[in-house]
């Protein structure tokens, strides 16, 4: 089945070597010069990711992506940036990017990145339908929906994917490197924060209003989620 990807970037000779590139390898491939354009193209559906940098006139990527996160849009977005810094990545990640990638880029690594965004929406799409439970906590794998107690919790793709492989682990400590694969793909290496910067959110979402830890560090190893 053919893949379809939206690129989004205000530079032509990006969008245009991007789309050729793609093209090539499979892809339909649509594109918006800013981040107005961006919003229409993500709102009329019909993509399987979304390619978006950061700095586009108009809107940026990051409030792009907050703003198709905010309305409900689960489309994979692999972020494009030019900053290098650890904190201007987690700012997309926190916008409700799935991944993102440093500019300048060679094409076989977004190549690979599309491909692992594209495995992750396969798998979602043919997991069985058994509801998970640990404690009061609650997954619907085919519905995509979490609850805790009597309380549904809102999860991006990404955090519903980590909840629901440490689920299906219950009790296993996995290593950060295992959930890196499970998860994203590929491993990012030691010094990534990706992991952390998820944890911490389905911590927040998940233990607010002093509900009972289930989600545990194991310090140089890796996270299990557990009833203690």
């Amino acid at each position: 089945m053919q893949r379809s990807v939206l690129i989004v970037d205000d530079d032509p000779a990006v969008r245009e070597a991007l789309e050729r590139a793609l093209g090539l390898d499979g892809y339909s491939v649509g594109t918006a010069a800013d981040g107005q354009q961006a919003l229409e193209r993500i709102r009329e559906g019909g993509y399987d990711a979304v390619v978006l940098d950061i700095g586009l006139p108009v809107l940026d990527g990051i409030t792009v992506c907050r703003v198709a996160r905010a309305e409900g849009r689960r489309v994979p977005i692999l972020m494009l940036t030019a900053r290098t810094a650890t904190p201007d990545r987690v700012e997309g990640l926190d916008a409700g990017a799935d991944d993102y990638l440093v500019k300048p880029f060679a094409l076989d690594e977004l190549l690979a990145r599309l491909r692992a965004l594209s495995r992750r929406v396969d798998d979602a799409a043919v997991i069985d339908s058994d509801t998970l439970q640990v404690d009061d906590l609650r997954l619907d794998p085919a519905a995509r929906r979490v609850w805790r107690s009597d309380q549904e919790v809102d999860l991006s793709k990404t955090e519903f994917d980590l909840l629901e492989l440490l689920m299906r682990n219950t009790g296993i400590v996995l290593e950060h490197s295992t959930i890196y694969e499970r998860i994203w793909g590929y491993d990012f290496g030691p010094d990534s924060k990706n992991l952390a910067v998820y944890i911490g959110y389905l911590r927040r979402k998940l233990d607010g209003d002093g509900a009972k830890p289930l989600l545990h560090t194991v310090r140089g190893v890796g996270y299990t989620l557990r009833k203690d």
